[in-house]
């Protein structure tokens, strides 16, 4: 039985339910990361005893399914647009913007795919948006394609952030620092490639960064989506 099938025990002295119990996990994850979480430490949140916290969840996985599914009920949109290219744009990009919200949530996405409620309303409409456009099996490649894209992306956006944070230093102070160490290594010849990348190329932020190479996915996938044959 799973954490979604299995039902919560009676209040006791202290009550508590699955979702008191999400929201002091999500708050130590925000705080601290995914390591700041564990049973004890969100039992002591809630003034209860951790045994008390094994009758709504078994295992601390289930603690983060649960965590998750909360998660996507920001990612979901109010209204789900009519155009799939639109659908999976504000997929992405409220994905993303959850992520930043929660970093924690760069290092649980991917794997197997979530099945709680919410995780299931975001797939079912990502779905349909796409429902009639092609074969079952092209649409499923164009989600995970999508999926694949903006999971990579924000991991690498919220590592930097992570690397901000720890290091003390913005990525100009980082460039700045690392200069001269990039300046001789271009000037041995040996990076070619590299060296018109660092003194030709456009510096553009994370956000547009993301934007443009979501276009070019979706351009691509564009191309795959033929209707089905009659």
């Amino acid at each position: 039985m799973t954490v979604w099938d299995r039902p919560e025990p009676p209040n006791r002295l202290v009550p508590l339910d699955r979702e008191r119990i999400v929201a002091a996990a999500i708050a130590l994850a925000d705080e601290d990361g995914l390591d700041a979480v564990s049973v004890r430490k969100v039992a002591a949140r809630l003034g209860a005893g951790p045994m008390r916290l094994y009758g709504y969840i078994a295992t601390k996985d289930e603690l983060f399914d649960l965590m998750v599914d909360e998660i996507y009920s920001e990612i979901l949109p109010a209204e789900q647009p009519g155009d799939w290219r639109e659908a999976l744009r504000v997929l992405a990009h409220r994905t993303r913007q959850t992520a930043l919200r929660h970093n924690w949530l760069a290092d649980l996405l991917g794997g197997r795919p979530a099945l709680g409620p919410n995780a299931l309303v975001v797939t079912e409409a990502t779905l349909a948006a796409l429902d009639g456009l092609a074969d079952i099996d092209t649409v499923m490649r164009a989600v995970e394609t999508v999926s694949a894209y903006f999971t990579g992306a924000i991991r690498r956006e919220v590592a930097n952030l992570r690397a901000e944070r720890a290091t003390g230093l913005s990525k100009q102070d980082w460039q700045r620092a690392s200069g001269p160490h990039v300046t001789r290594m271009l000037a041995t010849g040996r990076f070619p490639a590299l060296a018109r990348a660092v003194h030709d190329g456009t510096d553009v932020d994370a956000e547009t960064s993301f934007a443009t190479g979501l276009e070019w996915v979706l351009d691509a996938i564009a191309a795959k989506l033929t209707p089905p044959r009659a």
